[in-house]
């Protein structure tokens, strides 16, 4: 008996855990959202650049970020040669190897903003993702702190231009050179503990999601165990190691971690005197100081930008002064509880990283935008609502024969819908189509133009292209009519919001039913 023919497998449509799908709603709002920002850098003087999604692995170094899977949370492939190439895990190291490569033709400080997806081999949870987006502004080859200052005023602007109301974000701003004597002062200095020093930092960046309580474990010999179980091994601090490293950043104090001071000189005065106490270097006090006077003089110090020893990033290639934008309205969490929305982006000085590939010190700063999360935060205050545009003419097909007929109208629809009476194009595009699905049912082809939103349809049969006609129907005009019409015959006989015209001034009426809806929007 001869086999029968195997059925041909069918693929499981799924989508991969981790990524996620966006439709043009959400497209086009993201869009909105990244010209405000780009406007922003614009004022302050940056200029865009793109690097690939790939880099070569060692390009990206020791620098990576947490991995709880392999390859060291970067997703890794060897390409012909040999070699190993990740995709990006964030946007700084790529410009890092893209100025050494070009440093000679650069103009020195080197100020760019860049805007694009990166990549973590991480495991996905809610809100953690392996792809998302981040828009980043760097000045490469300004040693001042002030360049540290002005992208701290720059991200408060940006806050500002995207419609956060003033005391509803903070630009918070500590210094890795503070974070380095606080860590020396608990016997955790010199080469051989730069991984504990890398693994008490990323326990310390974890304050806004784990608490005081949370980190502590975190920084502790037992570590700690979350909801479901899993647990995470501690840095192995003793007790008496923890309680003098919060104690210098402050933690331990009555509202620790809650990001404001009456007095950022104050809080620096006090910083650097238990620097000095613990007979540690108290240099990123004293730049803090400049950072917060310079901040002052340029009117900041109204909240906007504060002093913050809490603030921690956990990559290691941070070298000075750090930045954390935080939001600061309440939104409902997963499991119902008012919490603060936290933070969208983060950044400091990074002195080493551009370095590592040329034989002279390059000094850094730089920031980075969450984009994904910042869209979210937007949508929370109701900022986000991109205008709705309106949808394509849509061009219907009566007789398949003439399907060369219907794209000449098209053309000319479109050429001069997207045009002003000087021939220069318009703000927006004017879309237009043709009906490319089944023609047979007449009445698919009008749900199909009121699904696409479309504001009017072109209909032209044999006996308006015989007699140089054609119908032009207004599909907004006409729901409001039927909407007072209960008899089919009364439809049939109103024809709502339909008219017939000639040829030569199809445009005409097209242009007049958009000028009309335009107006009542």
């Amino acid at each position: 008996m001869a086999d029968k023919k195997k059925k041909p497998t069918r693929v499981n449509a799924r989508l991969p855990r981790g990524f996620v799908d966006r439709d043009a709603a959400d497209l086009r709002a993201q869009d909105a959202m990244l010209a405000t920002i780009r406007r922003v850098y614009e004022t302050y003087g940056f200029e865009p650049v793109e690097t690939p999604m790939f880099e070569y692995t060692d390009a990206l170094g020791k620098f990576l970020p947490d991995a709880d899977r392999p390859n060291e949370g970067v997703f890794s492939l060897m390409d012909d040669d040999e070699a190993w190439m990740s995709l990006r895990y964030d946007l700084t190291a790529p410009l890092a190897r893209y100025v050494a490569e070009n440093y000679e033709t650069l103009p020195k400080p080197y100020r760019s903003y860049r805007v694009g997806h990166v990549f973590r081999n991480e495991k996905p949870g809610p809100g953690r993702f392996r792809q998302f987006m981040q828009f980043d502004a760097d000045i490469v080859g300004a040693p001042n702190v002030s360049a540290d200052a002005e992208m701290a005023m720059m991200m408060a602007d940006t806050m500002e231009a995207l419609g956060i109301p003033r005391g509803q974000y903070v630009i918070r701003v500590n210094n890795r050179k503070v974070l380095d004597a606080v860590l020396e002062a608990v016997d955790l200095g010199g080469e051989e503990n730069v991984g504990k020093r890398l693994t008490v930092l990323r326990a310390l960046d974890k304050l806004d999601k784990f608490g005081v309580d949370g980190v502590v474990a975190l920084l502790s010999v037992k570590g700690r165990r979350d909801e479901s179980g899993d647990h995470t091994p501690g840095a192995g601090l003793d007790d008496e190691q923890i309680t003098t490293l919060l104690n210098i950043i402050g933690w331990n104090e009555p509202n620790s971690g809650a990001k404001s001071s009456a007095n950022d000189a104050l809080t620096v005065a006090n910083l650097k005197d238990a620097l000095i106490a613990a007979g540690v270097s108290d240099t990123g006090a004293d730049e803090l100081n400049d950072i917060n006077s310079m901040v002052a003089a340029a009117g900041y110090d109204d909240g906007r930008v504060r002093i913050d020893p809490s603030v921690v990033r956990g990559l290691e290639y941070y070298t000075g002064p750090v930045f954390e934008a935080e939001l600061l309205f309440d939104v409902v969490n997963e499991k119902g509880q008012k919490v603060q929305f936290g933070s969208v982006g983060g950044g400091g000085r990074y002195d080493g990283l551009v370095s590592r590939f040329m034989s002279q010190p390059v000094p850094a700063t730089g920031f980075s935008i969450g984009v994904s999360r910042l869209m979210t935060a937007l949508k929370n205050l109701g900022r986000l609502e991109a205008a709705e545009r309106p949808g394509p003419v849509v061009v219907t097909v009566m007789d398949r024969d003439r399907m060369a007929d219907y794209q000449a109208m098209a053309a000319k629809l479109r050429a001069a819908l997207n045009t002003d009476a000087d021939g220069n194009p318009t703000a927006e595009p004017v879309p237009v189509e043709v009906f490319q699905g089944n023609p047979k049912q007449f009445g698919k082809q009008l749900q199909y133009a009121d699904r696409r939103n479309a504001p009017v349809v072109i209909i032209q049969g044999g006996d308006e292209k015989a007699a140089g006609k054609v119908q032009v129907k207004d599909l907004i005009e006409g729901k409001k009519i039927a909407e007072t019409i209960e008899d089919n015959a009364e439809w049939r006989e109103a024809r709502a919001g339909q008219e017939l015209v000639d040829e030569a001034d199809m445009v005409a009426a097209v242009r007049a039913i958009l000028a009309r809806h335009a107006g009542q929007a």
